[in-house]
C-alpha cells in the first residue's frame, strides 16, 4: 500500500532480448518490500519473445509500458523511460538482473539519512551466471559478507576517472542528478562511464555495505568481456575522456585522467582498434607528453600490427 510519507522510487527496467530472464527480473521489482514504487518497463524492440512476456505485466497497478518499435540502444531507451519518471530516486535495471527483496527499502533508508551533497549511492553485488550459479562478489567479502577493502566515497571524481570500481546495477540515483545532466548521452554506446564522470563532478557518492543485487553475466553482452576490433564502446570512452578534459580542476584529477587514457591506449592497441588508439594518443599528447612506452605503442599502432592474440595470451596467464 502506498505510504505518502515515504519517497517514490522509479525503477526503469530496460529489456532487449531478455526472454529467458525477464519474468524473474521484473518479478524481483514487483516483490520489493518497499511500497512506494513506480515501475517503467521499456522494451528496446526485442526480437525474441520478450514483448509478449512484458505484456503480462501491463495491468499491474505500479507498471507503465514503453514498447519501442525501433532499437535505440541503452542510453536512448533509458531516456524514454526517464521522461515518464516521477520518483525522487531512480534505479536503472537491466531485465536480466535481480533485485534482492529488501534492496530498495534499505537504499531509501540509507539515502534519506545522507546530506544533500550526495546524489548517487551504490552497494556490493553478487555476480551469477546464466543458470543463477554464484560467480563472485563485486567487492570480495569476509564471513559477515562485508567488503574487505575500503571503498571510495564522497568526492569520487578522480577515482571514477582513473579506474572502474562501481557495479552500475547496484546504484540508486536522485532524479535531480539525471535531470541536471539531461539524462544519458544518446551519442554514446554505453552510459556508465559518462554518467559517473559528469555526475561526480557535481554530486558526492556514498557506499552502502550490503549485497543487494544479483548481476547476471551473460556471454556476448556489452559488459561480459574485453574490447573487440571495431568496438563502439571504445570510441564512446574516448568521447567521455574528451569531456573530462574540461571538467578536471587540479593536478590530482589530471593525473587520474592521464592514467585512464594510458589504460585505454593499451586496450585499443592490443584489441586492434587503431583509429581509437590514435585518438587516445592524440588526447594524451594534448595534456601530457606521451613519451617512453606510449611512443612505442604509437609506433606499433601506426603499423597496425595484429596483437590481439598476444593480449588473449596475457589475459589467460594473468587471470
Amino acid at each position: 500500500m502506498f505510504q505518502p510519507n515515504r519517497p517514490l522510487v522509479t525503477v526503469i527496467c530496460l529489456c532487449y532480448n531478455h526472454e529467458r530472464f525477464l519474468e524473474a527480473s521484473v518479478g524481483s521489482v514487483i516483490d520489493q518490500t518497499y511500497p512506494n514504487l513506480e515501475i517503467i518497463l521499456v522494451d528496446d524492440a526485442s526480437t525474441d519473445g520478450s514483448p509478449e512476456l512484458l505484456r503480462q505485466f501491463k495491468n499491474h497497478s505500479k507498471v507503465q509500458m514503453v514498447m519501442l518499435t525501433h532499437n535505440l540502444g541503452n542510453c536512448a531507451a533509458f531516456n524514454r523511460g526517464l521522461a515518464l519518471a516521477k520518483g525522487k530516486y531512480i534505479v536503472d535495471l537491466a531485465t536480466d538482473d535481480i533485485l534482492l527483496p529488501e534492496r530498495i527499502e534499505k537504499q531509501v533508508a540509507f539515502f534519506e539519512k545522507l546530506d544533500e551533497s550526495v546524489g548517487v549511492i551504490f552497494s556490493n553485488c553478487e555476480y551469477v551466471d546464466e543458470d543463477d550459479n554464484h560467480l563472485r562478489y563485486h567487492y570480495p567479502v569476509n564471513r559477515e559478507k562485508q567488503a574487505k577493502q575500503a571503498i571510495p566515497q564522497g568526492n569520487v571524481f578522480a577515482d571514477l576517472l582513473s579506474a572502474y570500481f562501481i557495479s552500475p546495477p547496484s546504484m540508486m540515483m536522485k532524479k535531480e542528478v539525471l535531470d541536471k545532466l539531461g539524462g544519458y548521452d544518446e551519442n554514446l554506446a554505453y552510459e556508465d562511464f559518462d554518467f559517473w564522470v559528469r555526475s561526480s563532478r557535481y554530486y558526492h557518492y556514498a557506499y552502502q555495505d550490503f549485497i543487494l543485487t544479483k548481476v547476471r553475466k551473460v556471454k556476448n553482452s556489452l559488459s561480459s568481456g574485453w574490447y573487440v576490433p571495431g568496438d563502439p564502446q571504445l570510441h564512446s570512452t574516448y568521447l567521455v575522456c574528451r569531456k573530462a578534459v574540461d571538467l578536471i580542476r587540479n593536478g590530482a584529477e589530471k593525473d587520474a585522467l592521464i592514467k585512464r587514457i594510458k589504460f585505454e591506449i593499451r586496450q585499443a592497441v592490443f584489441s586492434e582498434n587503431f583509429a581509437e588508439a590514435t585518438s587516445f594518443i592524440g588526447l594524451l599528447k594534448e595534456i601530457n607528453h606521451a613519451g617512453g612506452l606510449y611512443a612505442f605503442l604509437e609506433w606499433l599502432n601506426n603499423r597496425q600490427l595484429r596483437l590481439s592474440l598476444l593480449r588473449k595470451l596475457y589475459h589467460r596467464i594473468r587471470y
